[in-house]
């Protein structure tokens, strides 16, 4: 079964809506861990949208479980990254512009920022992964850069209806299987909520899911631990 991380980004987008102090999106992590999530995931955006630098630092002092930092390849991040003690890290793409993240890390047009990011995170003791979308070339090129893990972006699944949900999760599921064909572990994310996470549950070889804006939206209405529970076992269902 797949280990649930949570994703706390929009606890903080809450906050920043008013600058105040509060929700504290490290308070929310330690009452999610005790909710049985496995790890927290967060991601430290260039404009500093939701997540501060103290969030990190804080998460980093106070949770129990695993730290995945979420980080683009600008410079400025990548150091920050590199100090952060994080046990884990994702690279992903970023645009001012965006919403949400819209896709995966184009790993062929970055393979030189990508050459020098993934040794250095590593050599921090990070498992460093690459999200990306169910792209065999990208996959590919994932295992050239040296990543260990691949995360597959999962949102043209959970975007898609009908027919199509089901042949976009056919590619996910090829590319499950050819990225640990080639010695990549994986992971998935992006879009997922209670009723798209147990078809993609049946994915092989994915060892984690991130998920976080579902389970922030779903809480608001149950409370952490009853949106965390709803989660877990919608993926242990199956």
């Amino acid at each position: 079964m797949p280990r649930l991380h949570v994703n706390i980004d929009h606890v903080a987008t809450l906050r920043q809506a008013r600058r105040e102090a509060f929700p504290d999106p490290v308070a929310w992590a330690l009452a999610a861990e005790r909710a049985g999530a496995e790890g927290i995931t967060c991601h430290l955006r260039k404009d500093r949208r939701h997540v501060q630098d103290d969030d990190v630092r804080r998460l980093r002092d106070e949770i129990a479980t695993v730290l995945n930092l979420e980080s683009s390849l600008d410079p400025e991040m990548v150091a920050f990254a590199l100090e952060s003690g994080a046990d884990a890290f994702c690279l992903v793409p970023e645009n001012r512009k965006e919403v949400t993240t819209e896709g995966g890390l184009n790993v062929r047009a970055e393979v030189s920022r990508l050459a020098d990011a993934v040794p250095a995170l590593a050599e921090r003791g990070g498992l460093v992964s690459l999200f990306v979308d169910a792209d065999l070339e990208q996959l590919d090129a994932a295992r050239e850069v040296g990543a260990e893990f691949i995360e597959l972006h999962t949102g043209a699944y959970a975007n898609a209806r009908g027919k199509e949900r089901a042949e976009e999760l056919a590619r996910l599921k090829e590319a499950a299987e050819h990225a640990h064909r080639i010695g990549l572990r994986v992971n998935a994310g992006h879009g997922l909520d209670l009723e798209n996470v147990g078809a993609a549950s049946t994915l092989p070889h994915v060892e984690e899911f991130n998920i976080g804006f579902a389970i922030v939206a779903r809480a608001v209405w149950v409370g952490v631990d009853a949106a965390i529970e709803e989660m877990r076992a919608a993926i242990t269902r199956t």
